[in-house]
């Protein structure tokens, strides 16, 4: 039974779930309705979901490789991978989905956080305050069952990025954590400099 989380809230993910070896991070959102004008057309709003692999020595990226979005669909250890970019955000479900195989986290990862940027957010003048329903889920790859699911649910006008949330070790068990924090990043290569 999925359990439905609140921001700062946190949640077992193997305790719970003897077995539990690949999840499905499923993150999703719509585009807030908008009024049409002839003059000032404006582009769809490209959200792009990533993944960044923290050490647990430095709680910090060891370096560019250890980004994985768009750009670097999979982490160098198999462990994770980016299933393609979705350039609207358009249609029911998960709009991205990242793959995660915990037993091919490498030892010296301790955490994963998944982050959403919006694509030329600044050129195009785009924010968060134009996007609505917007989530992270994790799902059982092995069943399809949604373990828990974070609805974003507060007002984020003006914010270009966002850290949805974060899978991380604890004790010999993986966790997650609904983050929900807002940013003013303009692109992945931005939110990553954060951990660096």
């Amino acid at each position: 039974m999925s359990v439905n989380l609140q921001k700062g809230q946190k949640v077992d993910l193997t305790k719970k779930n003897a077995g539990l070896k690949t999840l499905i991070v499923g993150l999703g959102w719509d585009e807030a309705p908008r009024k049409f004008s002839l003059f000032s057309p404006r582009a769809d709003i490209d959200c792009d979901a990533s993944v960044l692999l923290i050490t647990e020595s430095t709680e910090k990226l060891a370096g560019p490789a250890d980004v994985v979005y768009y750009g670097n669909l999979t982490h160098q250890s198999g462990a994770v991978r980016h299933c393609g970019d979705n350039l609207t955000g358009k249609g029911d479900g998960d709009d991205e989905q990242i793959i995660v195989e915990l037993g091919k986290v490498p030892e010296k990862y301790s955490k994963l956080v998944f982050v959403v940027t919006i694509y030329q957010a600044k050129e195009r003048k785009q924010q968060f305050g134009m996007i609505k329903n917007a989530f992270i889920r994790i799902v059982n790859a092995d069943n399809g069952e949604e373990l828990c699911k974070y609805n974003l649910s507060e007002n984020y006008d003006g914010k270009t990025a966002m850290i949805f949330g974060e899978v991380y070790r604890y004790k010999g068990e993986w966790k997650f954590g609904a983050v929900g924090e807002p940013t003013d990043d303009n692109g992945i290569g931005e939110m990553a400099a954060r951990f660096q």
